[in-house]
């Protein structure tokens, strides 16, 4: 980054989102809560989700972290149960906030057992008492990190800077700022370590950049009918209220558009797995001709606790727009299907 900014007086800043989503994988895929022989074991699979804003800005000659971010983990592990056998589980964590001012103790995580059991919810406390700490310590961490990465990309160096109050701003930042921190403690022989790393990436899609954001509804309802839910036509026209299909089948076929809500949604099945996954292409009638999210659903059940968690991995969002289709997937889809269906509870 080349700055040209005389004694670091004026108002320079550098987008670090990309390099704080590749932080975050390097840094937190494979960190675990102790040996993989233990009769309970969890550990971070990969980086579902990041959003938000990440930047180092300087002033005056003094340089600043700002950012805000919600990170969604996926995780992995098994519990032991008293017969002898080992319950394989997936789940994931959620940090609605990594801010630059967060305190050690403000990280709010939100822990969630895919296929929810009672012996498997026993694995909870041990994430609380081992995972979490080791995330907040590096979230802690994260931002002297920026700094020493990226603090003097916005400044020209402290030899050319003749102005003494900006010198002094300029060495006062970098104070107790050390080389980045090497990667926590992870579990080097778990396979899974090398290769989960598929978290959220910024990338290019035709002339604009894309995001991705991560849902997790939960509904009161076996996954078989909640499947249903998403490809039987009629169904569809009842939860969406207003719905165009193309094809004459009962059912939304692989392959096979439609439209939603007047038009405004454009989709596609792009392929399904009977009650396990269904992938859709997916856009709104303004986006660019470039865009075409996808989205990703994943069906997890409970049959001790009658529920289906909705896993809901959503990529090639526009920039900006993740707000907008968060807040009409939540409404129009999530709510609606539930008022339409008593599938559950709607606050």
């Amino acid at each position: 980054m080349v700055v040209n900014n005389p004694n670091n007086w004026h108002w320079v800043d550098k987008n670090c989102i990309g390099w704080a989503k590749e932080y975050f994988r390097e840094k937190l895929v494979g960190v675990h809560t102790g040996s993989v022989k233990d009769s309970k074991y969890a550990k971070i699979k990969s980086v579902s989700s990041i959003e938000g804003d990440c930047e180092v800005s300087q002033r005056k000659g003094k340089v600043m972290s700002l950012f805000d971010l919600k990170l969604t983990l996926l995780i992995d592990g098994h519990v032991d149960t008293k017969d002898g056998s080992s319950l394989p589980f997936e789940g994931s964590i959620n940090i609605p906030e990594v801010a630059f001012d967060s305190e050690d103790s403000s990280y709010q995580f939100e822990i969630s057992i895919f296929k929810e059991t009672t012996e498997l919810n026993e694995v909870k406390p041990l994430i609380r008492s081992k995972l979490l700490p080791k995330l907040r310590q590096l979230f802690q961490q994260f931002g002297k990190d920026l700094l020493a990465t990226h603090g003097n990309d916005i400044q020209v160096p402290e030899s050319q800077v003749e102005s003494n109050y900006t010198r002094s701003n300029q060495q006062n930042s970098f104070s107790g700022v050390k080389e980045a921190s090497p990667k926590p403690e992870t579990n080097a022989s778990s396979p899974a370590t090398a290769t989960a790393s598929t978290g959220t990436k910024v990338t290019q899609n035709g002339s604009g950049n894309s995001t991705s954001i991560y849902l997790e509804p939960t509904f009161n309802v076996p996954a078989s009918e909640l499947y249903e839910t998403f490809l039987d036509k009629q169904r569809v026209l009842a939860w969406s209220r207003s719905a165009q299909f193309f094809n004459s089948g009962p059912k939304l076929e692989p392959k096979e558009k439609f439209e939603l809500f007047g038009g405004n949604v454009i989709s596609e099945l792009v392929s399904c797995e009977k009650n396990k996954k269904l992938l859709f292409r997916w856009k709104l009638k303004d986006w660019s001709a470039s865009f075409n999210s996808s989205i990703e659903m994943t069906f997890h059940e409970s049959q001790e606790f009658h529920e289906t968690k909705l896993q809901v991995k959503w990529t090639g969002i526009p920039v900006g727009e993740e707000d907008r289709v968060r807040g009409n997937f939540e409404e129009y889809y999530v709510r609606s299907i539930k008022l339409t269906f008593g599938f559950g509870a709607v606050l």
